[in-house]
């Protein structure tokens, strides 16, 4: 019988329900895992070589878990196969030969503080979140012309230009951002960055409130539109959803 593994993305309370759903028959043996990000590679192909499943689905779980950067929590019996990637970082590690979902459940009911900052050229949006509540945010525009696909002395001044465009705009973005995130820097838990790679690059060298920041990175939200209160609002669920990888049989 063949095990063919199946992906989606739960919410924080849909993600609370699955785990208060899941329950081991009389006598079923579960051995729970809860890997940390970063752990040196030897330990997790040691706790995951304990996992009772074939070698290709140990090489899947490794290739999954490894590179997390919110680390993983593995649930495996005979019935019950789960990978879960949580939204925050997994805190310990943990080997039990029980069914253990207590340090997940107590990671997802935490409201955590942390802040959004998207940016895309010409937009942004920057918020402080306590759990699921926004707190205060900041939307806003800048002109920001798009490329010169022609060559030559005008196509340089052009250029020179839209750099001058961008250094005004991300001056902008890093003001408010500044704005949003100083009253809360203390209890800051964690920021999450969105938008376009090279524009956050860009933010990153321009900004020099975000290079004294030292607040852990929850991975970057590259996928989003244009940030509008919308896409801002929306995000937050994202930040909060849990990926779950299941194997069954076939």
């Amino acid at each position: 019988m063949a095990l063919v593994s199946g992906r989606w993305s739960l919410g924080r309370t849909r993600m609370l329900e699955f785990l208060g759903s899941l329950a081991s028959e009389p006598g079923e043996k579960v051995l729970s895992v809860y890997l940390p990000p970063f752990l040196p590679a030897a330990d997790i192909e040691g706790l995951i070589s304990e996992i009772p499943a074939p070698p290709d689905i140990l090489a899947r779980l490794l290739e999954l878990a490894g590179p997390s950067r919110t680390g993983a929590v593995i649930l495996w019996s005979p019935v019950i196969r789960y990978l879960i990637l949580p939204p925050f970082p997994v805190s310990e590690k943990l080997l039990a030969e029980t069914l253990t979902t207590e340090p997940l459940v107590a990671a997802l009911r935490r409201d955590y503080l942390f802040a959004l900052v998207l940016v895309r050229l010409g937009a942004f949006a920057v918020g402080v979140c306590k759990g699921e509540k926004l707190l205060n945010s900041k939307v806003g525009t800048g002109l920001v012309h798009g490329r010169h696909r022609q060559g030559g002395s005008s196509a340089q001044r052009f250029a020179r230009h839209r750099d001058k465009q961008i250094e005004v705009f991300l001056t902008r973005v890093c003001q408010h951002t500044r704005q949003q995130l100083e009253p809360h820097v203390k209890e800051l838990d964690y920021i999450v960055f969105g938008g376009a790679r090279n524009t956050l690059a860009l933010l990153h060298k321009r900004c020099p409130f975000l290079g004294k920041l030292y607040k852990p990175a929850l991975p970057h939200l590259l996928d989003i539109p244009a940030p509008r209160q919308a896409v801002l609002e929306a995000s937050i669920n994202r930040v909060w959803a849990s990926t779950v990888i299941d194997w069954r049989e076939y």
